[in-house]
């Protein structure tokens, strides 16, 4: 039975040992001190910023021909001081999400014996044990999404044990704390001064509710006192008025209701509401180690085999997901998930929404994990980058359809970021919008193609169109000005530019998008003349190229790295999310993408942080080679994660001051986990296509398979014995095993069984 508890044996010290509770939109990071209790508080909607119509700069649109000539004709250094000048957008109210007050509890007492602290993915309850002064005191704690609160149970094993002082506090947002006569409350306003100007930002409103049973409960200042309870229950809601939502009235409505329904009822619809989305899927990589999560890590740190390690990973990826973006969430996973801990948003970069790869990853999980629910909230954050996109498109470019770049907020900027060298990704909308196609692909469904993703691809194709030049050489369309992210080239002169024409990644994208909107129009039996604008435009899209190392071109021109070690290597979405690129069907292009993977690895200095690490698992999955998507798998829960498993980006890199939370790589382990087990284009299935030889034996059941599948896997000594395919409708599909490919056909909901 594989392991499904993340346990330790004393609190959290910091918050990278806290364990993290979600419900979509109210985030808690719990600590379980025995002195003092704590929660960090954030909610996804508590964003300094405000919309704004001045992002983009009034002069891109006259200079954009300037550049481009200047590009074509070899002048990149002169280019690229023009770009500086003229194509950075004007970030001056972008914002960030916020983190919260804490809520704090204070005890008395001896020191405590019997700790354990753990974190039940199945339930998603956090629970803490501990024996004290001859009292056994257990804390139960999670949060609700039928509910929409924080629901904490303080008891004891003797009447009258439970005493304690409570407040909400050590925040950095302006505003005060108050009692009630049922608990504390916080108002306050999401402002900062480094990405915004430190008036604007929603409105905070945060309640907490404390149901005593027993004892009694009475005010001192800012503080709610409890003394001598049997048991104590304290409901947290938050609300801002995002949207224009009533913050008070929010937070007050739901700790009002969450108190009537009781704690029990709390905590039943709570375990099936999570257990709904969580028990779709199991895993099972190798028997559990009965060690603390922190000791086992640091044991696979050292080069100790822990294959159920890595499945528990895997599972709580979807927990993440699960806790952090739900089918009714007001904004998606951003950098941090719904778990701020003040310091992206602090940084260089925010708590934002980064368009050249991390939101994405953040959703890598979503599709093959089974929890297409949870990718609701990005569909439509996406849908409204695509309103919002178009003046962008308009006014930057001339060009039709909608645009948006490298960051997004909760506002809907579009524009690109405020610094050349990272901010003019101008296929970040079309990259972000893959994601409506792929939750189509994997359940097919011609109402939501028509009315949701198609009006959104039918437009980042309308753009590309717009947008895409031919390159004087070959008449080739190639897209530009903009910049691979987040890398940069030697000009043949030994200038250092990052802005050019024909990037590979923006080829990729162009021919996705293009692809994508032709096959969708031909599904809905619509825009027959935008599908022969669509089809010729990719006959003239510029090839890939391999360069004089063996590598793939990441530029048009093949240009050395000016930094042979970064960590972005965008034009390999060709090997994934896309397919442009396969071992089967384009073999030299692939050797030329490990030849890429081999020489950043190789490089002094090489960029290994989160996100990177679940990236090359991803992209060694889709090159079947299993054993090396392993090793980077394994670097990012040793490298690249912490005591309570949450993945970091590293200090150092990228500007940042010290390991940083990033959620991108927890979902991002997930995701690849997949690709390892299980590969699906809509025609083919392949069952265990990257299996590492570590993973002798094991099994996997729920997994998603485009086309609308549902697939069971059970191996043993490195083969397949047993596959289960349940296909939501009647299709037909080739299910791939090696080098065996058989034609199956389905009846609506009929399981097809295949032995290997």
């Amino acid at each position: 039975m594989a392991s499904s508890v993340l346990f330790y044996d004393r609190p959290a010290a910091r918050w990278f040992e806290a364990l993290p509770i979600g419900n979509g939109r109210l985030g808690g990071m719990v600590f379980g001190g025995v002195g003092t209790e704590t929660v960090r508080l954030s909610e996804s909607t508590a964003w300094s910023g405000a919309p704004s119509d001045t992002d983009v700069s009034p002069t891109a649109l006259r200079e954009l021909p300037e550049i481009r000539r200047l590009l074509f004709a070899g002048r990149a250094a002169a280019a690229q001081r023009l770009a500086a000048e003229h194509l950075p957008g004007r970030m001056s109210s972008f914002g960030t999400n916020m983190p919260l007050p804490r809520l704090r509890l204070e005890f008395a007492g001896d020191a405590a014996r019997n700790y354990r602290r753990e974190l039940d993915l199945d339930t998603g309850i956090v629970r803490v044990d501990f024996d004290q002064d001859q009292n056994h005191y257990v804390r139960e704690v999670f949060a609700s999404h039928p509910h929409g609160v924080i629901a904490m149970r303080l008891t004891a094993d003797r009447p009258g044990a439970v005493s304690f002082t409570a407040t909400l506090d050590d925040t950095v947002l302006p505003g005060a704390t108050t009692t009630t006569e049922t608990g504390v409350a916080f108002r306050g306003r999401a402002v900062e001064s480094r990405h915004s100007d430190g008036e604007q930002g929603t409105e905070v409103e945060i309640r907490a509710r404390f149901e005593v049973e027993g004892g009694t409960l009475r005010r001192d200042g800012d503080l709610i006192v409890v003394t001598g309870a049997d048991a104590v229950v304290v409901l947290v809601a938050a609300g801002t008025d995002w949207a224009g939502e009533d913050p008070a009235g929010r937070a007050e409505t739901l700790v009002a209701a969450a108190a009537a329904a009781g704690y029990e009822t709390l905590r039943t619809a709570h375990v099936e509401d999570h257990r709904r989305l969580m028990g779709r899927v199991s895993i099972d990589l190798g028997d559990p180690v009965a060690l603390p999560t922190d000791v086992r890590r640091k044991r696979l740190t050292q080069g100790e085999r822990d294959d159920d390690l890595i499945a528990l990973y895997f599972q709580y990826g979807r927990y993440l997901t699960v806790a952090g973006s739900r089918a009714d969430s007001p904004l998606p996973l951003a950098l941090q998930g719904v778990w701020n801990d003040g310091l992206a948003s602090t940084s260089g970069w925010t708590d934002d929404f980064h368009l050249d790869i991390n939101t994405q990853q953040n959703y890598w999980a979503a599709e093959p994990a089974n929890l297409a629910e949870c990718h609701a909230p990005l569909i439509r954050f996406v849908r409204r980058l695509a309103e919002t996109g178009r003046e962008t498109a308009r006014q930057m470019y001339g060009a039709d359809g909608w645009v948006a770049h490298t960051v997004a907020n909760a506002w809907g900027y579009t524009a690109p970021g405020n610094g050349i060298g990272w901010g003019l990704n101008v296929t970040g909308g079309a990259w972000i919008a893959l994601q409506l196609w792929e939750h189509y692909e994997y359940q097919p469904d011609e109402d939501y193609l028509r009315e949701q993703a198609y009006p959104v691809l039918r437009d980042a194709a309308l753009f590309l169109l717009s947008y895409l030049v031919p390159e004087p050489a070959e008449g080739r369309l190639v897209a530009g000005p903009s910049e691979s992210p987040e890398n940069w080239y030697l000009a043949p002169d030994g200038t250092p530019c990052s802005v050019a024409m024909g990037n590979t990644a923006d080829r990729v994208f162009a021919e996705a998008i293009l692809r994508i909107c032709g096959r969708a129009a031909a599904i809905l039996g619509v825009d027959s003349e935008l599908r022969e604008r669509v089809a010729a435009a990719r006959e003239r899209l510029s090839p890939f190229r391999i360069g004089r190392h063996g590598q793939l071109q990441e530029w048009l021109g093949d240009f050395e790295e000016a930094d042979p070690a970064h960590r972005h290597t965008a034009h390999l979405c060709a090997v994934f999310p896309e397919r442009q690129i396969t071992p089967r069907g384009t073999p030299e292009l692939a050797r030329a993408a490990v030849v890429t993977l081999e020489r950043r690895q190789q490089a002094p200095g090489w960029e290994q942080t989160e996100w990177v690490e679940a990236n090359f698992a991803a992209f060694y999955a889709r090159l079947l080679d299993g054993d090396q998507a392993l090793v980077h798998l394994t670097r990012l829960i040793t490298d690249a994660s912490e005591a309570n498993l949450l993945s970091y980006s590293a200090g150092g890199i990228a500007g940042a001051p010290q390991n940083i939370y990033s959620f991108d790589g927890n979902a991002g382990a997930t995701g690849a986990v997949c690709e390892m087990l299980l590969q699906s284009d809509g025609g083919e299935i392949e069952l265990l296509p990257a299996l590492p030889r570590a993973w002798r034996r094991g099994s996997v059941r729920g997994l998603r398979a485009r086309g609308g599948f549902t697939v069971d896997l059970m191996w043993d000594d490195g083969q397949l014995r047993e596959a289960r395919i349940r296909s939501a409708g009647a299709t037909r599909g080739r299910i791939r095993y090696r080098g065996t490919v058989t034609d199956v056909t389905w009846e609506p909901a009929e399981e097809f069984t295949f032995t290997g």
